[in-house]
């Protein structure tokens, strides 16, 4: 049942079910303050190695080598410089960016960007579906269809979280990142891949994107990274870090937090960027090379990595990081739901009740998109919902920048200078590379 929340309530996560802040004393040690903060980083970082993320850097490595390992990095350094400004957002004004495009724009403006953060939230799932249902075809061998029926049951998973503590979330998120970079990591032992090659990769290069298709998929690796409900999420669950007042004033406080969130966010943001790089070389060492096949799909890659890395181990292993980075997503996924429906509408219901919203509104898709297009629509699909994701990124930015840069709320923490010619740069980027897919699209042929 909807719930009309007071005009001043900030929920930063399913304030009924998972709840809790963390404080930081004063007197705490540099290393011990440090790891209070670390956390909210990690529920970030689990959306930049959701399914869609590994659907593009397969496709990616498999079919142009190492050669876009340069785009996974420049679209992390992105992701970070706005991710940072969302903890800063939230750390400052103690709002987050859904609170604040509620209450400084007009309605029907605030609207439409609630409809945008809606649909990304909806393209992110869909990803999570999709990947979640091949992983459990790859392992268990149901059909996909079944499997997309399975990912149903997640909401399990929510409600096994009610009345537990934010940092026992943040818990079981680094156990699944430990088991995808585990998984991954190993893979990468098994099948070796060439170093000198890795390294030329990380060069930029516009003359490695002249190929329409590499354009193509730098995009979709854009999307896949950097995604936008992220951004509202960001600068709510920052706030669950509290900074003891002690004898330092408000201005000292807030400077300590946002220092103490960058190292936070930078982290695991990195840590996040080592595992994508992880899966554009270990699709590129695999099966880029004369022999390897033409691998396109995330699907196909499966089935082949056991021949090429020698044994049937790496195909094991690469289910099951694959069915973590779905899980884990579905976590983050669900709060950034909550959030943004409790900023932009101020209403408020169950965390589980979200969970069936959001995932009922992808299951249609999902099931459609495998009924009728195949097995081998999956690798397809989940590119297509990075691009969504791309094209609502701009919709997410423009407010953020904005807010971030005015002084009467941000005070002396505006953004410096520089700060706003690198956020603007990003914008104006990433909105010319949407602009190019969709003529594309459109009029390309």
């Amino acid at each position: 049942m909807l719930k009309k929340l007071p005009a001043t309530a900030t929920a930063p996560f399913c304030p009924s079910e998972v709840s809790g802040t963390v404080t930081v004393p004063e007197s705490d040690p540099l290393w011990k303050k440090i790891l209070r903060y670390a956390g909210p980083g990690l529920l970030v970082s689990v959306g930049y190695m959701d399914p869609g993320n590994w659907a593009t850097a397969i496709q990616g490595g498999s079919q142009f080598g190492n050669q876009l390992l340069f785009v996974v990095v420049l679209s992390s350094l992105a992701a970070i410089v706005l991710q940072c400004l969302s903890a800063r957002l939230g750390i400052v004004t103690g709002k987050d960016l859904a609170v604040h495009c509620r209450e400084q724009y007009a309605p029907l403006s605030a609207k439409a960007l609630w409809l945008f953060a809606e649909l990304s939230i909806i393209a992110c799932d869909l990803a999570e579906v999709l990947g979640c249902a091949l992983a459990f075809h790859l392992l268990l061998g149901v059909s996909l269809p079944a499997g997309v029926a399975l990912t149903a049951l997640d909401t399990v998973l929510v409600l096994a979280l009610k009345g537990r503590g934010f940092r026992q979330l943040e818990a079981i998120i680094l156990g699944l990142i430990a088991t995808i970079a585990i998984c991954l990591f190993w893979e990468l032992a098994l099948v070796k891949p060439d170093w000198p090659s890795v390294a030329a990769g990380l060069v930029p290069s516009l003359q490695k994107l002249a190929d329409r298709d590499a354009l193509y998929l730098a995009i979709g690796i854009l999307g896949a990274t950097v995604m936008p409900h992220n951004l509202y999420l960001h600068s709510s669950v920052v706030q669950t870090r509290v900074a003891a007042l002690g004898m330092q004033g408000r201005e000292q406080r807030l400077d300590e937090s946002i220092k103490l969130s960058r190292v936070d966010t930078i982290v695991s943001l990195m840590l996040a960027l080592f595992i994508n790089g992880a899966i554009l070389v270990l699709a590129a060492s695999a099966f880029y090379k004369p022999g390897g096949g033409n691998v396109m799909d995330i699907d196909q890659a499966y089935y082949l990595l056991a021949p090429v890395a020698g044994t049937a181990m790496a195909a094991i292993l690469f289910g099951l990081a694959l069915l973590a980075s779905g899980q884990s997503s579905t976590f983050t996924g669900t709060i950034a739901g909550q959030v943004i429906m409790e900023g932009f509408l101020k209403l408020k219901i169950p965390c589980w009740q979200r969970r069936l919203i959001t995932r009922g509104l992808a299951l249609a898709p999902a099931m459609a998109g495998v009924l009728t297009l195949g097995d081998h629509a999956i690798g397809k699909m989940l590119v297509g919902s990075q691009v969504v994701l791309s094209l609502q990124l701009p919709f997410a930015m423009y407010p953020l920048i904005r807010l971030t840069g005015r002084g009467d709320l941000m005070g002396r923490f505006v953004n410096s200078w520089w700060t706003s010619v690198v956020s603007w740069f990003l914008f104006v980027v990433i909105s010319a590379a949407n602009a190019w897919m969709v003529w594309q699209a459109l009029f390309g042929g």
